[in-house]
């Protein structure tokens, strides 16, 4: 294959040692090299990717090389039938990397006759309308200011809900992340914009469904990274690393990944363009200001608050952090929880349970102690009215089909579903004692113990949070908790607002009262309470070392 020249000109910038790159674009090379640039059956369409280069320099912005580099890829095809070979580009970048501006002259470009292709609608989705509309108003202005004698709008008519081609009958339309009031194209490309914010793949799933009617259909995910841990995003990451590892060969996802390697990588300036590569040298005027700006953010973090440095962490170098004077572990410590069971038959377990209300939630579980590792096993019911009155981020049907919880239809969770799956438990596991609240604990009381149940109560939860805080602590730290594969559980935990009083003591709450709960987390806590008094490092036990 003849590589594309700003693709060559991008990698020898690295290997020369010009500029820093994150460790995600080292692996790029390395996938592009290994199962892309040396294949015979692809070719760089130049032709059409130098028309947008002019098209973009001359309308919009000077291109740097490492957008040059990106949308070459995006008119690479196959030989053999002339569609694209990557169709999805994850575009993962720093605030300030000009995601939205390469955008708004590639969609421009796609609806042009530059682009060569009838019809071929955009649309570009987000969580609200103000960032929807970030890309279609720069469009949009850049069209308008080229006057009414301009190439520009005798090529295009705009207004402010979307731009038509006037020659290919193309459009441009912009939509909120409401599958419902989707309005339905024939699209030929789709721009999810700010992915960070997407809690699942719903809206994806609509506007993915709707391509394929058009010649090269492709999308675009576009994002820095945010504060919505479990939700779609991470999905995305996850997919990334494994096509950068070669794991997926047959998914043909570009993937250009901007961020620090380590936290520790934010004093020294220079390491800054891994995150943003704009910050490359040499730098543009844009680049420079901008870099200013972010330096006297910068300095400012000595005396500014721990979520200062989380949210500069975050979007100015997209490198995710968790301020842990408000979170009860980091996500990376959370999905560390997913590990599979071990063994657990024959070892002793302490029941929690907690629920807030029976109108919405209740959980349940049992927790083991194997070695130096906590082991929460946990089932919740939900009630069926709570749901249809309340809007639900979480894939919560999902998790249902997958066994994590039980929607009830009842005016109020029967207490008879708790009794039965501690019976059930009792049954494979032995556990007897259960460690409750006392708030609601009257509602259970008599129902558990007529099964011979024993119950412990905690007569103000709050206070035993200070207590086991540091144990908490330690135990996510040192990944020391199991949980399987829950994301029921991932969710409950990631929910936890953890509240420094006056006195230093800490109180875990919720960070959203009604949609962000933690029922999950706190019957966790619960058991966590009683677990030096009942649960024992049991040793396993080996016929052969009985002598007959």
């Amino acid at each position: 294959m003849k590589i594309n020249k700003h693709v060559t000109y991008y990698m020898n910038q690295y290997e020369a040692g010009q500029i820093k790159v994150s460790k995600y674009l080292v692996l790029l090379f390395s996938y592009l090299k290994k199962h892309v640039l040396n294949r015979t059956d692809l070719y760089f369409d130049e032709v059409t990717h130098e028309r947008y280069i002019k098209f973009t320099e001359k309308n919009y912005f000077e291109l740097m090389p490492f957008q040059k580099f990106i949308t070459a890829f995006v008119f690479l095809y196959y030989k053999t039938g002339d569609y694209p070979f990557f169709e999805q580009f994850f575009l993962y970048k720093a605030r300030g990397a000009g995601k939205n501006g390469l955008i708004s002259s590639l969609t421009n470009f796609f609806i042009s006759d530059l682009h060569g292709i009838d019809n071929y609608n955009v649309s570009i989705v987000a969580n609200s309308e103000e960032q929807a509309k970030t890309s279609f108003n720069e469009v949009y202005n850049v069209i308008d200011l080229d006057g009414k004698g301009g190439v520009l709008q005798s090529l295009f008519h705009h207004t402010k809900s979307e731009i038509n081609s006037r020659t290919n009958k193309s459009v441009l339309k912009y939509h909120t992340s409401n599958a419902k009031t989707k309005d339905s194209l024939r699209d030929g490309c789709v721009v999810y914009d700010e992915v960070h914010e997407y809690e699942d793949s719903a809206i994806v799933d609509v506007f993915s469904s709707g391509l394929g009617k058009v010649k090269h259909s492709r999308e675009f995910f576009i994002t820095t990274d945010g504060f919505v841990r479990g939700g779609y995003l991470d999905d995305l990451k996850e997919r990334a690393i494994r096509v950068l590892n070669g794991e997926a060969l047959e998914d043909h996802l570009f993937v250009f990944m901007a961020t620090l390697d380590d936290e520790n990588e934010l004093d020294d300036e220079t390491n800054w363009q891994k995150a943003n590569p704009m910050f490359h040298e040499p730098m543009s005027e844009y680049a420079k200001e901008l870099f200013r700006k972010v330096k006297t953010q910068y300095i400012a973090l000595t005396n500014s608050k721990p979520s200062a440095k989380v949210r500069f962490m975050t979007k100015r170098m997209n490198t995710p952090a968790t301020d842990l004077t408000a979170s009860v572990a980091t996500w990376d410590e959370i999905k560390a929880t997913i590990r599979p069971f071990p063994k657990l038959t024959h070892r002793t377990a302490v029941g929690g349970l907690d629920f807030a209300s029976i109108r919405d939630f209740a959980a349940v579980g049992l927790l083991f102690k194997v070695g130096d590792d906590y082991v929460w096993k946990t089932h919740s019911f939900i009630r069926k009215g709570f749901l249809d009155n309340v809007e639900m981020k979480p894939p919560i049907y999902d998790w249902e089909k997958e066994g994590f919880l039980t929607i009830v239809d009842e005016p109020v969770i029967n207490i008879k579903h708790i009794v039965d799956w501690f019976i059930e438990m009792r049954e494979l596991y032995g556990v007897n004692r259960i460690v409750a609240d006392t708030f609601r604990l009257d509602l259970v009381k008599t129902a558990l113990e007529a099964e011979g149940f024993e119950l412990i109560y905690i007569r103000n939860p709050k206070a035993i949070h200070s207590k086991l805080a540091p144990r908490v602590e330690t135990i996510f730290a040192n990944h020391n908790i199991i949980f399987d594969d829950n994301p029921l559980m991932r969710w409950y935990t990631n929910n936890v607002y953890v509240k420094i009083k006056k006195d230093g003591n800490k109180e875990y709450l919720k960070k959203d009262e009604v949609r962000r709960k933690t029922d999950g987390f706190q019957a966790f806590i619960h058991a966590l309470f009683e677990a030096d008094n009942v649960l024992e490092e049991e040793e396993d036990f080996y016929l052969d070392e009985i002598s007959f």
